[in-house]
């Protein structure tokens, strides 16, 4: 290996370092959070509907702008975008150590979000443009998958061990030293970069999403405690179905739309789509149910809820970069296939055979939960970006991440809305939550089938063709510098040097 492909790969890896950092403050924010929320419900005295909000004003924010992040990166350059994002992330994060109160602390938690929104694509893109092999590329993404893993082990430690000794304000603290390097990293180490066809803004088209994401959100999460019918469910309701038909009416025609149609001719991306909404869904409401089972029921304190939460946590860890393997040397189909046994296992444990009422059974379903997990991510993070034009590539992992952060909205909307329609009844908390494991059972195995449909031969040449529709068009070659006839000076003509006079238009 020569000394120049030795430090370019050294740049590659450094390069890769920096943005799985920027992935570790965005992931650990979550996991940290969960564990805190038991903590954060008893000094601003709030209700269920009070914890979802904290985390799902900040997944809406996040779902609702990658999009447009991804794509204004691509037009402005990925690196000045990521900076940014990393100076809002850890601005909000200190606001929201000071937060005085619950609705003080859901709008900073936004502003968190803004910052995120502009890390998780970008950082997603510059790995895409820096790792050009796709074996490699491959294992770049599967270190990647294993940050959240990291995240997920990390977070309910990390954050049991700060609410127990310091206080729920302290987890928000983690964030300032981490996102103070990973700046400095950036401003040295990460080039600058846009995409070579940058797409135009499209306000009408992201004000649509917003309406789309945050309606739906605010129906579920309202609805058991105003009924669907009262006005404010219902308009927003009303409100998403309206938005989304204007989406696909006004995105469909547009030149450079926020979403391009297209992508979802590709079936193994419209797979990964699905995918990534089923799993997050899945996820978010695993560890909802889990934070407050084990802390509100069961009695523990909350760094003893992160320790029961480990082993899943651990599985993750150790099944990313394995997924990743397998993607690089089998392609996605074999860790989509177990991840949704796994995970469906996991949920079926729970939802059939009340598992949470004995250790050894909870123990295992936390175990099965961590593999399927972990297989996941690489997949279908790999599925989305391969496949796309290199120009587009921040828009295909922006649609990722978004449907990464629906799904994790959505899983705390339902989860929690079941949880609060069943504990309004008189239900305990284990019968309360039985409808909401079947849900997430139902999850996992959305996970096996559209894995299993989306990753065969027709998959493939599906994702062939609307590549080769999503490439720019060659430009047009000049033409030849007209000759003149010999003997005759330029611009001595009969007519003067003028060009001709338009004729008819050709037809057709």
């Amino acid at each position: 290996m020569s000394g120049t492909d030795h430090v370019s790969r050294r740049h590659r890896l450094v390069v890769l370092a920096i943005c799985c950092m920027s992935l570790l403050i965005v992931s650990l924010d979550n996991t940290v959070l969960n564990v805190a929320l038991p903590a954060m419900r008893r000094e601003f005295d709030a209700s269920v509907s009070g914890m979802q909000w904290t985390i799902d004003a900040y997944t809406l924010i996040l779902a609702s702008l990658l999009i447009l992040a991804g794509a204004t990166a691509d037009r402005i350059g990925r690196r000045r975008v990521f900076a940014l994002g990393l100076v809002l992330f850890t601005a909000g994060s200190v606001l929201c150590s000071l937060a005085p109160g619950l609705h003080w602390l859901i709008a900073f938690r936004m502003v968190q979000a803004v910052g995120g929104a502009m890390l998780n694509p970008v950082a997603m893109s510059i790995i895409t443009n820096t790792f050009t092999d796709p074996k490699e590329r491959a294992r770049a993404i599967g270190v990647w998958g294993a940050v959240v893993g990291i995240s997920m082990a990390a977070g309910p430690l990390v954050g049991g061990l700060l609410v127990d000794s310091v206080g729920w304000r302290s987890i928000f603290w983690v964030n300032l030293p981490v996102g103070l390097i990973a700046l400095a990293l950036t401003l040295r180490f990460v080039p600058e970069s846009r995409s070579e066809r940058p797409r135009r803004a499209d306000p009408v088209g992201q004000l649509l999403v917003v309406v789309l994401l945050g309606g739906v959100t605010y129906a579920i999460i309202e609805a058991p405690a105003q009924g669907w019918r009262s006005p404010a469910v219902l308009g927003c309701a009303l409100g998403a179905a309206a938005a989304l038909a204007g989406l696909v009416f006004y995105e469909s025609r547009r030149t450079d739309p926020l979403i391009d149609p297209r992508f979802f001719r590709s079936a193994p991306f419209s797979g990964a789509t699905v995918i990534a909404v089923s799993t997050f869904a899945s996820l978010s409401g695993f560890l909802f149910l889990t934070t407050l089972y084990l802390q509100e029921v069961r009695g523990l304190n909350a760094l003893d809820a992160g320790l029961h939460m480990l082993p899943m946590a651990a599985f993750a860890f150790l099944c990313a970069p394995v997924s990743g393997r397998l993607v690089a040397s089998h392609g996605p189909r074999p860790s989509l296939l177990v991840s949704g046994v796994a995970m469906g296992a996991s949920g079926l444990l729970f939802a059939a055979f009340s598992a949470e009422t004995s250790t050894p059974l909870m123990f295992t379903g936390y175990v099965l939960f961590g593999i399927g997990f972990g297989l996941v991510n690489a997949p279908i993070t790999n599925t989305a970006v391969s496949g796309m034009p290199r120009a587009q590539a921040g828009v295909a992992a922006a649609v990722a991440s978004t449907s990464r952060q629906t799904g994790g909205a959505l899983g705390v909307a339902v989860i929690g809305a079941v949880l609060a329609s069943g504990t309004a009844g008189g239900a305990d908390f284990a019968t309360a939550t039985r409808p909401a494991w079947w849900i997430i059972t139902g999850c996992a195995f959305l996970v096996l089938v559209v894995g299993a449909l989306t990753t065969g031969p027709w998959a493939h040449a599906t994702a062939l063709r609307t590549a080769r529709e999503l490439e720019p068009s060659p430009p047009v070659p000049a033409a030849p510098p007209r000759q003149e006839p010999p003997g005759q000076a330029p611009g001595s003509r009969m007519d003067g040097g003028l060009p001709p006079a338009p004729g008819p238009a050709p037809a057709g």
